[in-house]
């Protein structure tokens, strides 16, 4: 309900483009019907074959690449340190054949997605901390945002500016509502 409530379906959009989402929403299978609602995130780094990540802020890290799977776009996000490596050409040195793999694995992952779909995602290529990150931001959980406390922040990953509540906010909220009488 919480990643409903952030979609297309319901926020931030004409009446005409809910009505065009929602009907894309009633034409597809569950499967794709549960990503327009609630995104699929993978993280890839050296450490381990690629991975579902939590859809919050804190699964954005310096060294890792994230693929966000949310049905209409597909976001391939590196990290700082990633981005860095990148633009010295370190995956054009033999030497640095793993980090060549490490590069090219979301893109081939998000070649096989947006070949099966229709209609064809937005592929949005995007840094940590550059414009074009907003694509990844504004569909993960608010978990650390600018109002939260220092200690409550994971090192390299970033902090979300938005008033919006985090998912924790939202479950407390829903808690007491359901005991009130």
């Amino acid at each position: 309900m919480f990643n409903l409530r952030r979609s297309q379906f319901v926020y931030n959009n004409s009446p005409d483009e809910t009505a065009y989402f929602r009907m894309l929403l009633n034409r597809e299978s569950i499967t794709n019907s549960v990503v327009m609602i609630q995104p699929s995130l993978l993280s890839y780094s050296f450490n381990s074959p690629p991975t579902p990540a939590l859809l919050d802020v804190t699964s954005i890290s310096a060294d890792r690449i994230l693929l966000l799977d949310a049905y209409f776009t597909v976001v391939i996000f590196h990290g700082t340190t990633i981005a860095q490596w990148r633009n010295m050409g370190y995956h054009n040195r033999l030497e640095h054949q793993v980090f060549a793999q490490l590069l090219q694995a979301p893109h081939d992952d998000a070649q096989l997605i947006i070949t099966d779909r229709f209609p064809v995602p937005r592929l949005v290529i995007c840094d940590q901390h550059g414009s074009q990150a907003r694509f990844l931001l504004a569909k993960l959980n608010p978990s650390a945002t600018y109002n939260s406390a220092p200690h409550e922040v994971v090192p390299g990953s970033d902090v979300i500016l938005t008033d919006d509540v985090s998912l924790q906010v939202f479950c407390e909220h829903l808690q007491r509502l359901a005991v009130q009488s």
